[in-house]
């Protein structure tokens, strides 16, 4: 009965988003940040000569920064996922319908091939190399680039998380560029082993335009399954309002109903004037 209420439930959420206006304006706003993600992000790792190369440091300060400006722009819309794993983190949490994150997940992928497509109209061939395309490093074992790519996303989830939760009073800071911070510092440590993908769509748009396919479900299986874990985390355990916070809480209140008051109970025991 229960499962079937909560299905219910879901279903009518998602009914409801298809219905709304504002949704498919939430739907267009994530399919033009991941748009620009790509094309600004991948644009910082062109070489435009042999003797050039892009450091790692131009290109994790080009995404963090795309991240961080895009999330500014279209968060109030949409939420700013711009990115499949923080999608799949939100849907775990129940905090957006089926539908909201299957459209969300299409229209981060085609926004993504789409600024994958104009990188590639605008850039001159002898410069366009892989386009930025991320590829796991050859020494690496494909299980230990899924390994990196969960381990970073899962960091870049947590901070959404932390960042967006209504319950915290310590909060002062932009949320955006806390967000985007993550982002640079994450890919300042991992462009050399994966590329430092941390989002499915990122990386789907160069390889559909190059045909870069080699270990491509590194950048699928790995970043959601790091969304999906710190989301769940943060939201059982780290929450203001999480269910661990809530059973502490009771408990607490409930051990210190139940405390015995032995001085209270010694007054109670203690004869009255007349009775000795």
């Amino acid at each position: 009965m229960v499962c079937r209420r909560c299905c219910v439930s879901v279903m009518a959420t998602s009914l409801e988003d298809l219905r709304s206006p504002l949704f498919w304006r939430g739907v267009l706003a994530e399919f033009l940040g991941t748009l620009v993600l790509v094309f600004i992000g991948c644009m910082s790792c062109i070489g435009w000569e042999a003797s050039y190369s892009p450091t790692v440091v131009q290109i994790a300060l080009a995404f963090g920064l795309s991240v961080a400006t895009v999330v500014w722009a279209i968060g109030h819309v949409s939420g700013g996922h711009i990115n499949p794993a923080v999608t799949a983190g939100m849907l775990v949490t129940r905090k957006i319908s089926v539908a909201r994150a299957v459209l969300f997940v299409v229209s981060q992928s085609v926004g993504a091939v789409t600024g994958a497509g104009l990188l590639k109209a605008v850039t001159p061939i002898h410069a366009r190399g892989p386009l930025g395309a991320t590829t796991v490093n050859e020494h690496l074992s494909p299980g230990q680039a899924m390994g990196v790519e969960v381990l970073i996303t899962f960091v870049l989830v947590l901070t959404v998380f932390g960042s967006c939760d209504g319950g915290r009073t310590d909060l002062k800071g932009s949320a955006p560029l806390t967000i985007g911070l993550s982002v640079t510092m994450c890919h300042l440590a991992a462009i050399k082993y994966t590329g430092s993908s941390m989002n499915p769509a990122r990386t789907l748009g160069p390889a559909v335009l190059m045909g870069i396919w080699e270990e491509h479900w590194v950048y699928w299986v790995g970043p959601v399954l790091g969304g999906v874990i710190a989301a769940l985390l943060y939201d059982n355990v780290f929450a203001e309002n999480s269910s661990l916070t809530r059973f502490l809480s009771r408990n607490a209140s409930s051990s210190g109903k139940g405390r015995r008051h032995p001085e209270k109970e010694e007054r109670h025991l203690e004869p009255v004037d007349g009775e000795a």
